[in-house]
């Protein structure tokens, strides 16, 4: 009994496996039976999957103009494409720094020169101002060096006299009066020297008497001349030496020998100092005048 029973599940067994194969192997066998390219033949469920399937595969395989070219895809291009564009945008903003520095670079560069062509300018007016201070250094001290060269000849030239004219007043025998001729002559010398300078008048006063006695009569006859000089003509007294010579014989002009005195009379010589009288009409010459009144 106990061996019929195990007879009779192990059959039990067998059979249900055996029915349970079966009815899985009948939709294998249906599947493979269909044909592969028919979706249409397919379960509803395997047909939705199959199309959700190829129609993935058909969309990544289709590009932009709808053919199968992997190549133009707007997802691919995007892809491809987007890196580009990141770099060209970074190298426009590096061309715009650089333009901006550039720039930036030339206005400094404008600003430098424009600053040193000002400083240029400012010494180029600097030095011809300095030009111009040096010439007018240069003309003053050789304006300064022409004066001191005419004060040293000033200078030198201070003694220097050269007779202009001469004149002899005669006097009647030892009296120191003046007569009207021998005032003429005095008049005339006067008027020639009116508005003039650098001149001085030399006196030489003669007497014909000896000793002592004729050379207090020439001097008294020098000091009638240089007293009507002064009082009717206002002439400098500092203008007029005069020397008392008695009867010394003195040496005349041109002559080799010495004369004796036989009149009383007062030599008179305009002496004028050149540099004394640059600015001054020079004297006019009174001419010279010899001859005693006889009484």
């Amino acid at each position: 009994m106990k061996s019929e029973s195990n007879y009779g599940f192990f059959f039990r067994s067998s059979l249900a496996v055996f029915v349970l194969g079966s009815a899985m192997a009948i939709p294998a066998v249906a599947q493979q039976a269909q044909p592969a390219g028919d979706p249409q033949s397919a379960p509803p469920a395997a047909q939705q999957q199959a199309t959700s399937s190829a129609s993935t595969a058909n969309t990544d395989k289709e590009g932009f103009w709808g053919h199968l070219n992997p190549f133009a895809r707007k997802v691919w291009v995007k892809k491809r494409v987007d890196p580009i564009n990141d770099r060209l945008t970074e190298l426009d903003q590096v061309n715009a720094k650089n333009a901006k520095d550039i720039q930036d670079v030339d206005s400094r560069a404008q600003a430098g020169i424009h600053q040193a062509q000002s400083t240029a300018d400012a010494a180029n007016q600097t030095a011809t101002a300095a030009g111009a201070q040096a010439k007018n250094a240069n003309d003053l001290a050789q304006g300064a060096s022409g004066h001191v060269d005419q004060l040293n000849s000033t200078v030198k030239g201070l003694d220097q006299y050269h007779q202009v004219t001469e004149a002899d007043v005669m006097f009647r025998g030892g009296s120191p009066v003046l007569s009207a001729n021998a005032k003429k002559q005095l008049d005339d010398l006067a008027a020639s020297l009116a508005g003039h300078q650098g001149y001085i008048l030399e006196l030489d006063a003669h007497s014909p008497a000896h000793g002592a006695a004729g050379i207090q009569s020439s001097q008294r006859l020098a000091e009638s001349v240089e007293r009507y000089l002064v009082t009717e003509h206002q002439i400098p007294v500092y203008r007029m030496h005069y020397v008392a010579l008695g009867n010394a014989q003195v040496a005349t002009a041109g002559d080799a020998g010495t004369q004796p005195v036989r009149t009383s009379s007062v030599h008179i010589r305009l002496m004028e100092n050149s540099l004394a009288a640059q600015e001054s009409t020079p004297p006019h010459g009174v001419a010279s005048s010899t001859g005693a009144e006889r009484p």
